[in-house]
């Protein structure tokens, strides 16, 4: 199983983002990643605008996962983001988003994209690992949360 400590490390954590639409959000978060995984802002927010045409990736609860793969990214890239104010997203059950988490993999990732794409999904469904993300504004201590094992596998 892949371990989110595998895919986010603690520059990858966005404490408190302060954006009011979809669009601005996935900017935003392309912007943070370009300089941490060497991919051009554009593509990343090119790839994620392209990627919530085909259908929204808000899950449900107040979390999304934006995704999209790239040709030349080395491996599996992830960064979380709490919103300072929920946010629409045409989620599956229409509730404004406040917990992000960003997932960007090569084009070979082949079966870990989706494995790691399960794994975060699994974890942004504890409504208790939730409940605490939205209880901190301290990005190591999201951080913490995100990476808990013992809180992570129990979901």
């Amino acid at each position: 199983m892949i371990d989110i400590a595998e895919l986010i490390t603690p520059e990858c954590v966005v404490a408190s983002l302060n954006v009011a639409t979809k669009r601005q959000l996935l900017q935003e978060l392309a912007k943070r990643a370009a300089p941490l995984t060497g991919l051009h802002e554009k593509a990343i927010f090119d790839a994620l605008l392209e990627r919530e045409r085909l259908g929204s990736t808000g899950i449900g609860a107040g979390t999304a996962v934006p995704h999209g793969r790239f040709a030349d990214l080395p491996r599996i890239f992830g960064m979380f983001a709490r919103l300072e104010k929920p946010i629409p997203f045409d989620s599956v059950d229409d509730r404004p988003v406040d917990l992000v988490f960003l997932l960007l993999t090569p084009d070979a990732a082949g079966a870990d994209h989706l494995k790691a794409l399960a794994r975060v999904s699994r974890l942004l469904r504890d409504r208790a690992i939730c409940a605490k993300l939205r209880g901190t504004d301290r990005a190591d201590a999201l951080y913490a949360l995100l990476t808990d094992r013992t809180a992570s596998h129990a979901a």
